[in-house]
């Protein structure tokens, strides 16, 4: 009896000291998010007396006003959040968006005249895909690590992938294995690409990574899981799936190495046999070496084969494959839970049928393996794997590929989809629901619906919350403003089931100039009628009386304005195609300067707000510099990724191209340019356009564009109400 009285008190001891912990922290994000008025508040953490819901594990909140305060009461940080956030939602009408904010609170807080009482059904909620790293982070700093830290806990985020910095814990231990920083150079990519090199994709690309960058990097990891950490997220951290440097073969000469290909234009990389005994080695290695640096949560990452096919499809080799790797991490943590992205059994179907699938997720314990449904409002691969054969998964919305700006999301199917699945008998060990999207900073409305789902077990009726959402987002009710939106909500944000589609169109302005109406990557075909979208647009421009001082407002006229504008682009462009194929010079120099205009248009449009600048995204990553040699290599990094993506002869470039301000005028419009002297002299000459040999030239003019050193505005300019209502003033009427 005494040693259980013991074990009572500590336990007890534990939880006092964690509360205080999440009380220390909650506070401090109540004076980041609402300081003048962060004295109307009292935080409290659920005492062992009123814990009862965690006998069951379940995140709660409590909301009540009490002595003219109100009070915001959870079991953990992100509960304590999660209640503030509801409170500003459902009492202020305010809310926090990536792209428009509203925290127009009043002088005398409501009051809460019925206590507030919110359990969670879901234990997990996960945020981020490796991808997010590069496309929306990858010149972050700590100020707006520490904005998007205090956004997940607001929006119910307790389970963050944390890769950051991820490089400097390997450096360490490959260093540690004996090799020198020149066989290092080979391995390190520059940072653009560090999402595609942990999962294996590709090697060196885009450095040599100055050791500066690492040390800067793993010295904001450690303030960003700290703070995750303080208001009880539990960051999942990587782990080690076989990618190893090419100097590895000299290395060790006998160890057993398979080469892959990413079939993306990049060299070959190195996977360790799992069967060679080093495998397990540096697996155990890396883990204690990144648990002595930067502790541990127990929940490490890792993905085999990311869109590279393993060498064989045997069930058995799979499935000692997976127990290896698992074993290296039970080796250096026994209590260590693999959490592996489910994307490739959805981007390779044709190789993980049922038998591979089930061998690879049986070799595992169910309750050390944790599966991410990675793009389950796509095609939810819990019903073609029995619910994953037996493993604990999460239901996840990716919506977004590349950061491509486009308005686009299935907002029905994220209202009650993950609601459904909950209750499935078929579901088998759901666990949560998470955020998976390549690239965040667009759409706010499709993150802010999914993650509605936290505190409740029923579907969303989206009757009920879109109002709400456009409330909250203008600050005020108006009609034109709920008409816009039930337009949007029928168009852009609603995906026909018998049409498969797995993000949004992109406009033809972004293609590599084309007499095509689209290309590989900046595909322009629309999941509804673009002139269906023209009456949002409409009732926008007449709500900008009312709602044009708005943060959200504004956002929201720039981006439809910006779509409706993109869309039209392609009718332009069939235009100009048309009257090239006809030999009419004169109908093609009218058509081809009027899509120039258009580019210009939207890029004096796209000026107006912060969430459109190219300017932003090249000067963050110059300052992380230490010499103008790193600076220039971070630009290019940069520059690269969001438009050739790899080199003047990579198959993916346009992958993550943007509607910026800046990219449009200074790479987009003179690739047309160029592209239209080009069939002007041909059609002088009577001849056909090479289209062959101007994409050869066009490309290293594109590698031209992004080596050189150029500086782009980074402060908006024009108002954007103003400049929309231009636009829509000169083209509303010739958009049919």
């Amino acid at each position: 009896m005494k040693s259980l009285a013991i074990v009572i008190l500590s336990l007890f001891t534990c939880f006092v000291a964690s509360a205080q912990l999440d009380v220390v922290a909650s506070k401090a994000l109540l004076q980041r998010v609402v300081a003048n008025h962060a004295a109307s508040f009292v935080i409290q953490s659920f005492d062992a007396s009123q814990g009862n819901h965690l006998i069951s594990g379940q995140d709660a909140f409590e909301i009540e006003s009490k002595n003219n305060k109100i009070i915001l009461r959870g079991n953990n940080g992100v509960a304590i959040a999660s209640a503030l956030y509801y409170y500003l939602n459902e009492y202020c009408h305010c809310q926090i968006t990536w792209n428009g904010t509203n925290l127009n609170l009043p002088k005398v807080l409501p009051v809460v005249t019925t206590k507030i009482h919110k359990t969670t059904p879901y234990e997990y909620r996960y945020y981020m895909n490796y991808c997010t790293f590069n496309y929306s982070m990858s010149w972050w700093n700590w100020q707006r690590w520490e904005k998007e830290i205090d956004w997940m806990a607001l929006h119910g985020i307790n389970m963050p992938l944390a890769i950051t910095g991820e490089e400097y814990t390997w450096y360490l231990v490959y260093k540690e294995m004996g090799f020198t920083d020149d066989e290092l150079k080979g391995f390190f990519c520059g940072p653009s690409y560090f999402s595609w090199f942990w999962m294996g994709n590709l090697d060196a690309y885009g450095g040599p990574l100055p050791l500066t960058w690492m040390k800067q990097h793993f010295e904001l990891q450690k303030k960003i899981i700290a703070r995750q950490r303080s208001l009880g997220m539990k960051p999942v951290l990587p782990a080690f799936t076989g990618h190893v440097p090419p100097a590895f073969k000299q290395k060790f000469p006998n160890a057993k190495l398979k080469q892959t290909n990413w079939t993306n234009g990049f060299a070959d990389t190195y996977i360790l046999d799992s069967e060679d005994p080093l495998f397990a080695k540096i697996g155990k290695h890396f883990l204690q070496k990144q648990t002595t640096l930067l502790g541990t949560n127990h929940l490490y990452s890792a993905d085999t084969f990311n869109e590279n096919e393993p060498p064989s499809d045997e069930p058995t080799f799979l499935s000692k494959l997976s127990a290896r790797v698992y074993d290296g991490m039970h080796q250096a943590d026994t209590a260590a839970i693999w959490v592996m992205q489910g994307w490739l059994f959805y981007s390779d179907r044709k190789f993980w049928k049922a038998p591979q699938i089930e061998a690879l997720l049986n070799a595992v314990p169910n309750d050390k393996m944790l599966l991410l449904d990675l793009a389950t409002e796509i095609e939810p691969v819990w019903k073609r794997t029995e619910a994953f054969y037996g493993k604990p998964w999460i239901w996840n919305m990716l919506n977004n590929f590349g950061g491509n700006t486009n308005l686009f999301g299935r907002m029905e199917t994220v209202a009650t989809e993950p609601s459904k699945a909950l209750g499935d008998a078929k579901s088998g060990e759901m666990k949560g629901i998470g955020l998976t999207m390549e690239a965040i900073e667009q759409n706010p409305v499709m993150y802010e619906i999914m993650m509605t789902n936290t505190w409740q077990r029923d579907a969303i009726n989206v009757n009920d919350w879109l109002p709400k959402y456009v409330r909250n987002r203008y600050g005020v009710n108006d009609a034109n403003g709920l008409a816009a939106w039930d337009v949007l909500r029928k168009t852009v944000y609603t995906v026909p089931a018998d049409k498969y589609k797995r993000d949004g169109a992109e406009s033809i302005i972004q293609a590599r100039p084309t007499l095509d109406s689209s290309t590989r990557w900046a595909k322009t075909n629309l999941n509804y009628n673009a002139k269906d979208l023209l009456p949002a647009w409409d009732a926008l421009i007449k709500a900008a009386t009312t709602c044009k001082n708005s943060d959200g407002f504004k956002f929201d006229i720039v981006d439809v304005t910006r779509q409706v504008l993109a869309n039209y682009a392609l009718p332009l462009q069939r235009k100009f195609v048309t009257a090239y194929q006809q030999k009419n010079t004169t109908d093609f120099k009218k058509y081809s300067q009027q899509f120039i205009a258009l580019i210009d248009d939207m890029d004096r449009l796209l000026a107006t707000r912060k969430d459109f600048l190219l300017g932003t995204w090249v000067a963050n990553a110059r300052r992380w510099g230490a010499t103008q040699k790193e600076k220039a290599l971070y630009e290019m990094n940069a520059k690269n990724l969001i438009t050739l993506w790899g080199d003047a002869n990579c198959p993916l470039n346009e992958y993550a191209c943007r509607q910026w301000n800046g990219l449009l005028t200074s790479f987009y419009k003179p690739r047309w340019q160029q592209f239209f002297n080009r069939i002007n002299v041909a059609m002088a000459n009577g001849n056909e356009v090479d289209v062959v040999g101007f994409n050869k030239e066009i490309a290293q003019w594109e590698w031209q564009w992004v080596n050189e050193r150029k500086d782009f505005a980074t402060k908006p300019l024009g108002n954007p109400v103003t400049v929309a209502t231009e636009l829509h003033q000169k083209y509303r009427s010739i958009i049919e």
